[in-house]
């Protein structure tokens, strides 16, 4: 019997060479193909070239009036020339980099031609050539590699469609199908790759959108049905007066917006009901000290605490800071990661299992097999988004009854942050502390470059550090932006042997990573060179100063993040944005992260300036992935499909109700999520 899970294999054609190159985009099952949509697609029909505008995409038929000249430059690189006449104009027309073509290009014969017109120089950019049977069509572009042609793709989509498209379930109920205006699945699905034209398409694609994000929050929900079952074991029954004495021993005041988080998550641990929270605060607004509560909370009912970090570096900083606040209140912190020695590791293992070490803190060494934990009641991971699903749950299962808190500082705003971790309950942290100066930033051109050097060299002279950061880590022929490398020389260059300038990259290993970032704490370097490596990192209260070249190069949000490794005195601290954006919104992003210090408000712009996207949507940090819904620019789709999925499941027998058999069978087989 035909099922959706079969593997791509099963179509003919597909050998295993086939099968390793589509597994490679993605694609293991009919479902996977069927679902693998365009990223764009082309209109072929003919254009008039008299009312095309310059750059548009154009089909044009015309007789070939001149022979077609081949030539090569450069490595592997040709050009293929000819002219064409269009009724009584002249046309010219170039190919590059596809010189089979000249056999289809004979001398007084009909061509058809699709590609980009130039109007200033009255010639075509031609992409291809098209037979007579494809003219006048709307065609699907594929993401696709070298390993697999388009046709490819092409030929496998249409017959996956005619063999499997009697099983195609309905997923969305008929009523939200009405009420949406949405279009059915199998529907949906064929008009995503087939479509007669822009229409059809747009129709498809939106109800293809509303069905990924209802599939998406259908699972978020039973899941967060699955752990909102009752279970008294997880009640942690703390001691109020032990908490309050923590908090009354810290050196500053909690903020109302850390109050209101702290309340909200001791809630959760007194309640019979395992806790699943994500606490979501913007740079620098006090996160760990909620967690340090909630700890507190923890061991004061003979529970143990753990938090998992995603670097060693960061996990050290994370035991030393606990320590400092924990002192005295008879809090044992263990510390372990991958570095731990294996000595050390002995003497540690059988204090966590007794209960003796009732605090513990690490790296993904936490979870490891030989880590028996005595009781372990709360479960903290820091940065949760670098950590996979499965790294997170083989954390939380280390404890018979734990209860889990998340933590991340990419602030998105409440509606969304909500609906994207619809499995979980929210708490935001929207305050800074009070007395913390915010970061001076300043958005300069390259031409002002030396003038950004030269404050770096004010500020060594005043024994500060300071991070210059880049997009990319080496030269690139694709795009012209500035490389850590060729930066990390320059100042070198400018700025050895007085000071020390060190490197920091993604292709370094995570102990090379670590080294310089111990390097730099310790100020063994004054300027670090970096990509968004250090985007969530160890704070260096020493340095005060950024640098961020080619900054139109990021996301808002990302830049937010960046500008946080500085500002972690109460010495004043600088960002310096070097930017020359050829647009308004590049204009305009600059404009807002130099005048806003507020997360929170530069995700809501981010999102306000993004706009709809491509077909494809596209990735945003610490998202899911989509595969043609864009969590920013389609919020409103989301929205509303995560409360639509809420309201099917709220109703403890939807399973079994007609309307909803094909989507609790689709959910069980090929999303695993339910059981019989």
């Amino acid at each position: 019997m035909k099922n959706l899970g079969d593997p791509v294999s099963i179509l003919k054609g597909v050998g295993e060479k086939t099968a390793v190159s589509l597994n490679k985009l993605g694609i293991n099952t009919i479902m996977d193909l069927l679902t693998y949509f365009p990223r764009r697609y082309d209109d072929l029909s003919l254009k008039n070239l008299n009312q095309a505008v310059d750059g548009q995409k154009v089909t044009v038929k015309g007789i070939v009036a001149t022979n077609p000249v081949l030539s090569y430059f450069g490595r592997h690189r040709s050009r293929l020339s000819f002219r064409i006449k269009i009724n009584d104009d002249i046309f010219n027309v170039t190919f590059f980099n596809q010189p089979w073509l000249k056999k289809q290009i004979e001398l007084e014969k009909e061509v058809i031609v699709f590609g980009s017109f130039d109007r200033v120089k009255n010639k075509i950019l031609g992409m291809k050539i098209l037979n007579s049977s494809q003219e006048n069509s709307f065609n699907s572009v594929y993401p696709s590699i070298k390993e697999i042609r388009q046709n490819t793709i092409k030929k496998l989509i249409l017959q996956a469609y005619q063999e499997y498209q009697e099983v195609i379930p309905e997923l969305i109920p008929d009523k939200l199908i009405n009420k949406y205006r949405l279009e059915p699945f199998k529907k949906t699905i064929h008009n995503m790759h087939f479509p007669k034209n822009q229409v059809e398409a747009q129709k498809a694609l939106r109800t293809a959108k509303f069905d990924e994000f209802f599939i998406f929050s259908m699972k978020m929900q039973i899941l967060k049905n699955k752990q909102r079952k009752k279970d008294k074991q997880a009640e942690i029954a703390f001691n109020s007066d032990f908490v309050k004495k923590f908090i009354h021993r810290l050196t500053f005041k909690l903020t109302d917006a850390q109050k209101k988080a702290t309340d909200e998550i001791l809630a959760d641990l007194k309640s019979p009901y395992p806790m699943n929270r994500l606490l979501q605060g913007d740079v620098g607004s006090g996160k760990t000290v909620v967690a340090a509560a909630c700890v507190a909370a923890t061991v004061s009912a003979g529970k143990q605490a753990a938090i998992m970090a995603p670097t060693e570096i960061l996990a050290e900083q994370h035991a030393n800071n606990f320590a400092r606040v924990f002192s005295g209140l008879g809090i044992n912190i263990g510390l372990l990661t991958g570095s731990t020695s294996q000595a050390a590791r002995k003497e540690l293992l059988p204090r966590i299992a007794n209960g003796e070490i009732n605090f513990i803190v690490g790296t993904h060494a936490l979870f490891q097999n030989d880590i028996q934990y005595h009781d372990l009641g709360l479960a903290i991971i820091d940065e949760q988004h670098r950590f996979g699903v499965n790294q997170r749950r083989a954390f939380r299962v280390k404890g018979d009854h734990t209860n889990v808190l998340a933590m991340t500082a990419t602030p998105i705003p409440r509606t969304l942050a909500i609906t994207m971790y619809g499995d979980m309950d929210v708490s935001i942290i929207d305050q800074l502390p009070a007395g913390r100066k915010p970061v001076k930033t300043t958005w300069i051109s390259a031409a002002k470059t030396n003038s950004a050097v030269g404050f770096v060299n004010k500020q060594l002279k005043l024994g500060h550090q300071a991070y210059v950061v880049t997009p990319l880590i080496e030269e690139s022929d694709a795009v012209d932006m500035k490389n850590a490398i060729a930066i990390h020389d320059r100042f070198k260059a400018i700025f050895e042997p007085k000071y020390k300038v060190g490197l920091l990259h993604g292709q370094m290993t995570s102990e090379q990573k670590e080294d310089v970032m111990v390097a730099f704490k310790n100020n063994e370097f004054q300027i670090l060179v970096a990509t968004t490596v250090i985007e969530v990192g160890v704070d260096v209260a020493n340095a005060n100063t950024m640098v961020i070249f080619d900054a139109d190069h990021f996301g808002l949000s990302q830049l937010h993040q960046l500008r946080g490794r500085v500002g972690r005195s109460s010495d004043q601290s600088y960002c310096i944005l070097i930017a020359d954006p050829t647009n308004k919104i590049g204009k305009q992003r600059m404009k807002a992260i130099s005048t806003s210090t507020n997360g929170f408000f530069l995700s809501q712009k981010d999102l306000e300036l993004r706009g709809q996207g491509d077909v494809t949507g596209s990735k945003q940090s610490g998202m899911p992935d989509f595969k043609v819904g864009d969590p920013i620019g389609d919020l409103n789709i989301l929205s509303v499909a995560t409360q639509e999925a809420a309201a099917v499941v709220s109703d403890n027998n939807w399973q079994s109700q007609p309307q909803n058999v094909q989507l609790a069978q689709y959910l069980r087989i090929n999303q695993k999520i339910l059981t019989d």
